[in-house]
């Protein structure tokens, strides 16, 4: 498999260098496909990812947020006491672990399970410094100590 090398665009950024772990995921052997899952931007600022969990219940499933990674795992352990109760078992409930990197702006509102579907609300929350914002032209509040090396 071919690797991408980022350190070109890099070399003239700062604070950017976790992108190129983020690529190597993304291109990497991760084709996971269980369980499935679906993203939706509902506005501007709000998303959804919606998770397909059929035979799990709110007992099993774990959701943590660490350092910007949303974490959903189950177990998926079953408790059948007989396995030859089963003609056909097409419902899998194995076990799994799904992460999604989240940016830094985006909050985790919360978890809802209903009718075999975990629904996670998320919503972007720019802080005030990171806001476009006009300077006004005029006089400066404090003006700036110039200091004369002649002086001393």
């Amino acid at each position: 498999m071919r690797t991408l090398d980022l350190s070109p665009l890099l070399k003239s950024t700062i604070g950017f260098d976790h992108m190129n772990r983020v690529f190597e995921n993304a291109v990497g052997n991760n084709d996971v496909s269980y369980p499935p899952y679906n993203i939706e931007k509902i506005s501007e600022d709000d998303y959804r990812i919606t998770m397909a969990l059929a035979g799990f219940s709110e007992d099993d499933l774990v959701i943590e947020l660490d350092g910007g990674v949303l974490s959903i795992t189950a177990d998926g352990s079953e408790e059948e006491a007989d396995p030859e109760r089963f003609l056909h078992r097409g419902i899998a409930k194995r076990a799994f672990k799904r992460h999604f990197r989240l940016a830094e702006t985006i909050k985790v509102l919360g978890a809802e399970f209903e009718n075999g579907l975990l629904m996670i609300d998320l919503q972007r929350e720019i802080p005030e410094h990171l806001k476009p914002r006009q300077i006004k032209i005029g006089k400066t509040v404090a003006k700036p100590k110039i200091v004369d090396e002649n002086a001393a």
